[in-house]
């Protein structure tokens, strides 16, 4: 089963980004106002000089456009000066019209008034406009790599504590400033700049879909600031959104990502960047725009700055220029980027498919809106889960039906599919494939329990629920022992489970086999999980909510569920090419269309490790200047990037 990477071309070359998002330090949001390009110069050749080749930047709305039929010539002429700057180090930028939103603070031309961004037929042309006419100045220039419509336009629009605006109104919008770009002569690549926050990758319908952005737009963005409990579900944040976004067949940029040394220190910074860049492109994103380009100290009476303290420290330089932790990482990044031609590279298949529920991206009458977070919460954890276990999973949504080709289904904590998925999944196991299934009744109290097709038959027990009723968990940990080997799992094998959630989840299912047999039991000899053997395959049901306790638990990962992962990948014979038995590391690997094949061990372990791959017959790794390697160290946190050789 393939796994999406799409590449963002432009004038039929591919193109990969590497740069920051930008604001000089001599001006922030108002740099227009005091522009100095010996400033931008500078700026710009520290990041060139650190392998990066590209820059986010922005026109400042009140500025550029000051009256509703008026584009500031000034400004124009600045930014003209901006765009050569970077073509004289050859480097590219990609311009933001509708700035808008910024750090903490909407920022509005004088003339709008309450007028509705969206809506307001009158306020919809003059952004049109605008965009239009500094698209027509622009186009011809070399430095334009693609546009961008606006900076978080979801936070502009629909301020907190306002309503969100309908679908239908938001798509209608986009449209019309899509087209105006197309109207200026930008032939470059466009997108939104919304963050991809829509429905389909957070469960909240902010009007934006994601859905509707990819029929519009060359590329998608997403935006990923994330305050985690878990260090493995940080390092992991923006990945799974990439992951997420690349189920809609559109490029994948970061457009944002980063993090403020207020929050972090230094080698938390480098850290936090290291597992950003690598599992992000082992998630498909083809590109990545650091927020930002530098700090802000000397900014500290300007808004943002004098409010949102915070914001000024975003940089991966400081406020005189030097590179920050983040920026070194970037660096080291770039290196990799360039040694393995990244460009003409793409994800290794999987046989593993991880089902994303329809109840995620659909508003299904008589649900409520935490059905839809639920899912989403759920499927991140079994995402990082199967990446432990070395077996990286495609994601399918159900909404766009299950499609064959995988070994091993993961459906993990599910309440919700729709009838008709539930006799694809059999028909899935029916055709040789392995289904694993993990019970859940939801996230609230309303029609509490598995709303499953056919239960009984599919499982092959006999449920022994009562109405009305749940059975909660008793012990603040789960141990299930194996009484059959399956997989990796000897017999007298155990794994440990710390039970959590809400009087509503903390629950098993009861059940007793009719057809199936139990590999493991709980402490108290009921069945945990069990196997049923379906036509050439067979559905393996967990009777406990595995990957919904782990997700609402605090530093919790690595756990058991990636060890039980790897063993269902096993019974189910997922080709793991590369696997390493710590769960603490996960593999991954990338193949060159000259069918090289580059390995990544990425380490979630806050020590230093020494792990030995397990490999193919006569294969060896090797490292990109081509040293033979049996065992790896990894530093706390760290990435190995290899090069399997296979027998010669």
């Amino acid at each position: 089963m393939q796994r999406p990477s799409a590449l963002l071309k432009s004038a039929g070359r591919p193109q990969i980004w590497l740069g920051a998002n930008y604001w000089s330090r001599s001006g922030g949001p108002l740099m227009w106002r005091s522009y100095d390009g010996e400033v931008v110069t500078e700026e710009l050749r520290t990041l060139r000089d650190h392998g990066l080749n590209m820059t986010r930047s922005f026109y400042y709305w009140p500025d550029f456009h000051p009256e509703p039929y008026r584009i500031d010539d000034e400004m124009c002429a600045r930014y003209a000066d901006f765009l050569d700057r970077h073509q004289a180090l050859g480097m590219s930028t990609v311009p933001t019209f509708i700035v808008g939103h910024m750090s903490g603070e909407n920022w509005d031309p004088a003339w709008r008034g309450d007028r509705d961004l969206y809506g307001d037929i009158w306020l919809v042309s003059r952004q049109a406009w605008f965009i239009r006419e500094m698209t027509r100045r622009f186009a011809y220039h070399p430095a334009v790599a693609a546009w961008l419509i606006s900076n978080e336009m979801p936070i502009y629009g629909s301020p907190p504590g306002e309503p969100e605006a309908p679908r239908e109104r938001v798509a209608s919008w986009a449209q019309l400033v899509v087209d105006a770009v197309r109207a200026g002569g930008g032939s470059q690549p466009v997108s939104l700049g919304d963050g991809a926050w829509g429905l389909e990758n957070s469960g909240y319908d902010n009007g934006f879909r994601v859905a509707d952005s990819a029929e519009l737009c060359d590329f998608l963005g997403p935006h990923v600031y994330r305050m985690e409990d878990d260090a493995v579900r940080q390092h992991h944040a923006a990945a799974w959104v990439c992951e997420l976004t690349g189920t809609f067949d559109r490029p994948v940029i970061l457009e944002e990502f980063g993090l403020t040394t207020d929050f972090s220190s230094a080698a938390g910074a480098a850290r936090y960047y290291r597992q950003a860049l690598h599992n992000s492109l082992l998630a498909g994103a083809t590109g990545w725009v650091a927020w930002n380009n530098t700090d802000y100290d000397e900014l500290r009476e300007q808004p943002p700055y004098r409010h949102h303290a915070f914001e000024m420290h975003f940089g991966i330089t400081d406020a005189t220029g030097a590179p920050k932790a983040p920026l070194l990482e970037m660096r080291a990044f770039a290196e990799v980027l360039r040694e393995i031609d990244v460009a003409r590279c793409r994800r290794a298949d999987t046989d593993t498919a991880l089902v994303v529920s329809s109840y995620l991206d659909t508003v299904y009458p008589f649900t409520r809106p935490e059905d839809r977070p639920y899912v989403q919460q759920t499927g991140r954890q079994a995402w990082i889960a199967a990446r432990l276990a070395d077996a990286p999973p495609a994601l399918v949504r159900e909404s766009d039906g299950l499609p064959d080709g995988a070994r091993l289904y993961l459906v993990p904590s599910v309440k919700q599919l729709l009838s008709p998925t539930w006799f694809r999944l059999e028909e899935l196991a029916r055709a040789g494939a392995t289904v694993y299934v993990s019970y859940s009744p939801g996230a609230h109290e309303e029609q509490r329990g598995p709303w499953y097709a056919h239960l009984n038959r599919l499982f092959g027990v006999r449920h022994l629920l009562e109405y009305g009723l749940v059975d909660p968990i008793e012990d603040d940990e789960v141990t299930w022992t194996f009484g059959r080997a399956f997989g990796t799992l000897p017999v007298g094998a155990r794994l440990t489970f710390r039970a959590a959630g809400t009087a509503d989840n903390r629950v098993f299912l009861p059940v007793e086999p009719d057809g199936a047999e139990v590999l493991a039991t709980d402490e108290r000899g009921r069945p945990a999980l069990l196997r049923h053997v379906v036509g050439a395959g067979s559905v393996v049901f967990s009777t406990y909510p595995i990957e919904h306790m782990a997700s609402v638990t605090p530093r919790v990962n690595p756990e058991a569920t990636s060890t039980l992962y790897a063993a269902l990948a096993a019974a189910a014979g997922v080709d793991r090419p590369v696997t390493v038995d710590d769960n603490r590391v996960a593999v991954d690997r990338l193949v060159h269309e000259d069918g090289r094949t580059f390995v990544w061990l990425v380490s979630q372990s806050a020590e230093p490790l020494s792990v030995k791959p397990s490999l193919p017959d006569g294969a060896t790794l090797v490292t990109l200047d081509g040293t033979e390697t049996g065992s790896v160290s990894l530093d706390p946190y760290g990435v190995a990037v290899l090069r399997l050789r296979a027998e010669r």
